[in-house]
């Protein structure tokens, strides 16, 4: 018996050696395809792509810049080469890949000596067909061979450089694929198994798949921001960890071959598929592929018995003429999520087989019908299941988050959250420039930027980012006698420590969605004499005006645009604020409250158009709470009430405090905001720049995971520090989570903070207690630098406001801080360390245990 004890502990613990050494080996990926999935493929350390086909202005390309190689066929002359190798270096590429073929004439040794001349910094991967290494090794990284599985690579691996093997096959039998790549790393090689350089292959590590492709159907005038797909799919599945994205059949379905890197598919279509046996057929390749499908609201054509039959449901036909009472006789807890579900009247009835019935009404004359099931290829939710309107709001029926995670099989995530870190709910606070020189009901002499001036930004000591409308403050635009005057307010406001600036473009522009080639007529914008329409003076030059003119010059430079009007820029507009490194925020329409407290009133972090992200706020503006400024002008008030719905039971949201300068004109408006400010910083709240907080959010769509065990690799955390557990207590292995800060247990919740990485390893076991280690459970502040040894760790904070630290101490642990707090607290195995006018701190825990 003995004997067999140590077995099973040697095979664990070889097991868990393998797992981990899987998460810790290199790997490769080779995608010349265009819109790189950056979820996919950052999770490797080689990232090969075609330099022609990437866009190098995306928010990924920048995350994950340090490991993409650009790929270049040595056919063309060294003076050509040069030349391409020039503007691809220009353009952000630090790294290239060269693959020799047969008829170049391209002196290897003398192009490399040449690169590593000009670009002492440029890693060069390398794939010879007829070149010796003997002389080259020295001036390259990598080399990449193809097809060396069953050769001889002695001598490629003799020069001590990471060896890549590229092997082609179908992909179609995993088995194989897991075979080959074993094959190729026992060899000491890294793997890459593909079928195509325009499909996403194998290596040794791969990418858990977070992306959910959406059908939906732009074919309309409505917009994609405002289609139910959207607007009330995205936000589930970004809580799940997942990523929303949308696909237009208006164009044709998706080529099978392309949907391998998919979590899964939805669709959620707002008129029937041109062509239903092609959707059909579609559906049951995916299912082949183990790609679940979820229905959503229809099957995107008409009931059709002879179509359906193809998924394995059964449409029965009743009897109009008969008078029929249904009731319910069945159904799951996903069921009824904010409102019972209301018996359709159709005369059609659903009946699914194998599968897991989520309700079933039956008739007067005993007829059954399943209106929602999850079923071997996904799960089906049909419109009198999915919501009601009330009050013309919609309400689910179903849960949306379970059934999503059930009827797709979504692996639980950890989860990138963009709403919290170091333990605390991050706050922020933006304003939009309207109205800098609306008179103030109390004192006509005084503008409402004034007042916002003195009683709100010089009151409330956190960080404020502030915009202006170019066109109300510049001498040529819409106020030039007022320009001088108003001009002297933004300054003022500028030049305080904790005001940020940013731009509310120059005409603000009403309906982007108007813009043709670059243009926008007169009528969709501020009338503004003598000027034509143009991105740059709009945004570069607005922002280019504060920074001259109207920042100090010890201050951050402005680089961020509020989105104007219907706040629903185009592709057009997103690429030209990311060709020129601008963030952006502003849309979505989180307006969630006691009257109306529906999930569907809580907007998704942000939309996608081509391969940008628009990011939206974390709550509506005054405006929207003021009936469009008609009043009663205290109505801000109520967005508390939407702070607290999207922080529990589950937070959705950060605490973002969005108003316009007009607030400041009225007096009730006015208490409002002082109501809500000082509501928030009763919170457990970590106060942060908008210009912050939206790359956080844009890394949540690029973060990559992978995950053996109980370990976890996750990479593209760049300026995201937070992952999520939906469990209430999870534990952490700290001491081999070794770039963790803490935890922080919240409701049903656990936050995991991270340290400044772009890379994480975190170990979390399935049982563990973390009651006798020490570490961080909250801070007000970020972490600017964090060091961890076998029994100590130093953790230095770097804050916006006066810091608040909450550490666990466990036993045998002692904690010294500098400077010393002002106060030091004890309670069981919780300190709190509080400082006054004190905004940095360095803290050592040290352990003799």
């Amino acid at each position: 018996m003995k004997k067999v004890l140590q077995f099973i502990f040697l095979f664990f613990l070889l097991f868990s050696s393998v797992v981990e050494a899987n998460l810790n080996k290199k790997s490769a990926i080779f995608y010349f395809g265009k819109e790189i999935s950056y979820s996919t493929v950052g999770i490797h350390d080689y990232i090969f792509v075609e330099p022609n086909n990437t866009n190098v202005y995306t928010h990924g390309f920048s995350v994950y810049q340090q490991k993409i190689y650009a790929h270049i066929k040595l056919n063309k002359s060294e003076t050509k080469l040069l030349k391409t190798i020039k503007k691809l270096s220009k353009k952000g590429f630090k790294n290239i890949y060269l693959e020799e073929i047969k008829s170049s004439d391209i002196n290897l040794e003398k192009l490399l000596v040449n690169l590593h001349t000009k670009y002492p910094d440029m890693k060069i991967a390398l794939h010879t067909v007829k070149s010796s290494l003997n002389t080259l090794y020295r001036y390259i990284d990598i080399i990449v061979v193809k097809s060396l599985m069953n050769k001889d690579v002695t001598n490629y691996l003799s020069y001590g450089l990471d060896l890549i093997d590229i092997e082609f096959t179908t992909l179609k039998d995993k088995d194989e694929v897991v075979q080959i790549k074993n094959q190729i790393t026992e060899k000491s090689m890294i793997p890459y198994i593909t079928d195509s350089y325009k499909h996403y292959g194998y290596s040794t590590k791969d990418a858990i798949k977070r992306e959910v492709l959406t059908l939906i159907d732009e074919s309309g005038e409505a917009d994609r921001m405002t289609i139910s797909a959207h607007q009330y799919g995205a936000l589930p599945l970004e809580y799940l960890g997942y990523i929303q994205k949308l696909y237009d059949v208006s164009k044709g379905l998706p080529k099978i071959d392309s949907m391998d890197h998919y979590a899964g598919v939805v669709i959620w279509l707002n008129k029937e598929y041109s062509d239903p046996v092609e959707l059909m057929i579609f559906v049951k390749e995916l299912s082949k592929r183990g790609i679940k499908v979820a229905f959503v609201n229809n099957f995107g054509t008409r009931v059709d018995g002879f179509l359906l039959k193809q998924l394995g449901i059964d449409i029965l036909d009743s009897d109009p003429s008969l008078k029929n009472k249904k009731k319910i006789i069945q159904r799951d807890e996903m069921i009824g999520y904010e409102a019972e579900p209301i018996l359709s009247a159709s005369d059609l009835y659903f009946v699914p087989e194998d599968s897991k019935s989520l309700y079933t009404y039956k008739d007067t004359h005993n007829m059954r019908s399943t209106p929602a099931a999850i079923t071997p290829w996904g799960g089906y939710v049909m419109s009198e299941a999915l919501m009601v309107e009330f009050n013309d709001k919609n309400i689910w029926v179903i849960n949306p988050f379970l059934f999503f995670k059930e009827a797709l099989r979504l692996k639980p995530l950890l989860v990138p959250d963009t709403t919290t870190e170091n333990g605390n709910r991050l706050l922020f606070t933006h304003i939009d420039g309207d109205g800098i020189m609306n008179a103030v009901e109390s004192n006509p002499k005084l503008y409402s930027g004034d007042i916002l001036l003195e009683k709100i930004l010089k009151k409330y000591k956190i960080p404020h980012s502030v915009s202006v409308i170019g066109a109300e403050i510049d001498p040529d635009g819409l106020y030039p006698k007022l320009s001088k005057r108003l001009t002297s307010i933004v300054k003022k406001m500028y030049a305080l420590p904790n005001v940020e600036a940013a731009t509310h473009t120059f005409t603000h522009p009403f309906y982007w969605g108007k813009i043709k080639d670059g243009f926008l007529p007169l009528e969709y914008r501020l009338k503004v004499k003598n000027y034509h329409f143009s991105y740059d003076r709009e945004i570069k030059q607005c922002l280019d005006d504060i920074n001259n003119k109207d920042l100090p010059k010890n201050k951050a430079k402005a680089n961020t645009i509020f989105w104007s009007g219907d706040c629903s820029p185009r592709e057009d507009s997103l690429d030209y604020i990311y060709k020129h490194k601008i963030l952006n925020i502003n849309g979505g329409y989180t307006t969630i409250s006691n009257a109306n407290p529906w999930l569907g009133e809580v907007a998704p972090l942000g939309l996608e158009r081509g391969e940008y992200y628009q990011i939206f706020t974390g709550a509506q503006n005054e405006n929207v709470y003021t009936n469009d400024w008609l009043g009663p002008f205290w109505g801000f008030k109520k967005v508390v009430q939407t702070f607290k719905l999207t922080n529990s039971p589950k937070r959705l949201k950060p605490i973002d405090v969005y108003y316009h300068i007009y607030s400041g004109s009225k007096t009730a408006s006015l208490n409002a905001l002082k109501y809500i400010f000082n509501w928030a910083l009763r919170q457990d709240v970590m106060p942060i720049y908008t210009s912050a907080y939206i790359p956080k959010a844009m890394d949540y769509f690029t973060v990559s995971l992978a995950n053996e065990g109980d370990r976890w690799l996750v990479d593209g955390m760049k300026d995201l520090k937070t992952l999520r557990i939906e469990k209430k207590d999870a534990g952490i292995n700290l001491k081999r989570s070794k770039t963790t800060l803490g935890i922080n247990h919240f409701e049903n919740h656990t936050y995991i903070a991270l340290d400044n990485q772009q890379k994480h390893f975190i170990d979390v076991p399935k049982k563990i207690s973390n009651k006798n280690d020490s570490y961080l459970l909250r801070a007000n502040a970020k972490v600017v630098e964090f060091h961890k040894g076998i029994s100590s760790q130093q953790i230095k904070f770097d804050g916006e406001v006066d810091l608040v630290l909450h550490f666990h101490l466990s036993k045998g642990c002692k904690l010294n801080s500098l400077p010393k707090p002002s106060s030091t607290k004890q309670k069981d195995d919780e300190v709190i360390l509080k400082y006054k006018n004190q905004h940095k701190a360095t803290v050592t825990l040290q352990c003799t245990n």
